[in-house]
């Protein structure tokens, strides 16, 4: 059974000062589960994680990573800007894009970051609009499925990103004769896997491609980066991923492959977002309202504005109510927001104990792809974020929108002067 890393009591005393709903994180976790990838992958000189913005755009979870030796994944210009400020930069930004504008490859180079090519088309146009750097790295999709021993895991074959095997040659070629020095590989074949065998297997496949670019190209290629994939257990009886054994079952495929072949100095990287966060957060709400018509309803006064990917995609997040841990799971209810969809639910006929108005309920693992895929439909203003810190104290590092953010991009409407804040 999950179990929140904040207990009822802090709560009350947290929310003294900080209404619900929020996202709450934990400092402990986070830096405990860096130290974990960095000993998986000790047995490589060169490894870093790239920890993907995307997941967790917040700069002092950032600068925690930062801290603990992580470098930043970046899309977009906005995310470019803020590893900068936080100090990110040459080889601690890695800038994997897709159809990517112009300004936004300026902005990766101004900053000396390692440019991650989604496309073969983009040689031509990096090299009109930024120039091509001496260090580079190519995305590449094998196409057709991948499978884990007899298990489908993704469809790359239907995914718009990455060069076709006869794209990477050809592209490794023309980078080379426009100068580049060092390459790199990347691919992301698979999302939120929940086994051991996925970095391995995939591993494997970019191993082996580094071996046949390296022989047709005569490219230096100096890392592969494993991106992410790497997922977390979000139903309660799923086995967790074990970090250990997935650092080993890479190293094995990199003695297998790599090292033969003369090429035992590549460095491997990742770029992980959800193994790395989502574990250690939650969106904590409270039970407002309660409906009995056909089925049986608690109403919190968090909504997908928070938390989207149940009602995105159906997404199965653990809740806990708390005080009730122990109670008995005997009370079937539709857990929902306030919004004016009825896909607004974080959960659909979940047994929990029995729920009262004013109880605090935790959603686990929204560390993840929690917050920063909020939005304002209906108006509805983002919640604040804390860091729950290693000595036991409670930090803002967002503060909750206000109706005045919310207005802020009308600034040359008159007719919202008059609106009282």
């Amino acid at each position: 059974m999950k179990k929140p890393f904040v207990t009822l009591e802090q709560l009350k005393e947290i929310t003294k000062k900080y209404p619900t709903p929020f996202h709450i994180y934990d400092e402990k976790g986070i830096r405990e589960n860096a130290r974990r990838l960095k000993e998986a992958f000790a047995w490589n000189s060169g490894f870093k994680e790239y920890f993907a913005v995307k997941a967790t755009p917040n700069p002092f979870i950032l600068k925690i990573l930062q801290e603990e030796g992580c470098g930043a994944d970046c899309s977009s210009m906005t995310e470019l800007m803020l590893s900068e400020a936080i100090g990110f930069s040459g080889n601690d930004i890695m800038f994997s894009s897709n159809a990517t504008p112009a300004e936004e490859f300026i902005k990766a180079r101004e900053m000396n970051g390692t440019i991650n090519l989604d496309d073969f088309t983009h040689i031509d146009f990096l090299e009109k609009v930024a120039g091509i750097p001496e260090t580079i790295s190519c995305r590449y999709n094998p196409g057709g499925v991948f499978k884990i021993s007899t298990d489908i895991m993704d469809n790359p074959g239907e995914a718009k990103f990455g060069f076709t095997k006869e794209q990477m040659v050809e592209g490794f070629k023309i980078l080379k004769s426009k100068g580049v020095k060092n390459f790199g590989i990347h691919s992301f074949l698979a999302s939120n896997t929940v086994s051991n065998e996925y970095y391995p297997t995939l591993a494997r496949v970019l191993f082996e491609l580094a071996v046949e670019l390296k022989e047709k190209t005569g490219a230096d290629i100096k890392f592969i980066n494993l991106s992410g994939g790497i997922g977390i257990p979000y139903m309660p009886d799923q086995e967790p991923n074990d970090i250990m054994v997935i650092g080993e079952g890479v190293r094995k495929t990199f003695e297998e492959v790599l090292v033969p072949a003369g090429m035992g100095e590549v460095s491997i990287f990742t770029e992980l977002g959800r193994y790395m966060l989502a574990p250690y957060g939650h969106l904590v709400a409270t039970a407002i309202h309660e409906k009995h018509i056909h089925k049986e309803y608690i109403g919190l006064d968090a909504s997908a504005v928070n938390l989207m990917r149940p009602a995105m995609y159906g997404a199965y997040h653990h809740i806990t109510v708390m005080g009730k841990e122990d109670g008995p799971c005997d009370h079937k209810y539709d857990i929902t927001g306030s919004l004016c969809e009825n896909n607004d639910k974080f959960a659909v006929d979940r047994m929990l104990p029995k729920i009262d108005m004013g109880d605090f309920l935790v959603i686990h693992d929204t560390g993840a792809h929690g917050f920063a895929m909020g939005y304002n439909y209906n108006g509805k203003l983002r919640s604040s974020e804390l860091l729950l810190k290693e000595d036991g104290s409670v930090q803002l590092i967002r503060r909750a929108e206000t109706p005045k953010d919310y207005f802020a991009t009308f600034d040359f409407c008159d007719i919202l002067k008059n609106i009282k804040y």
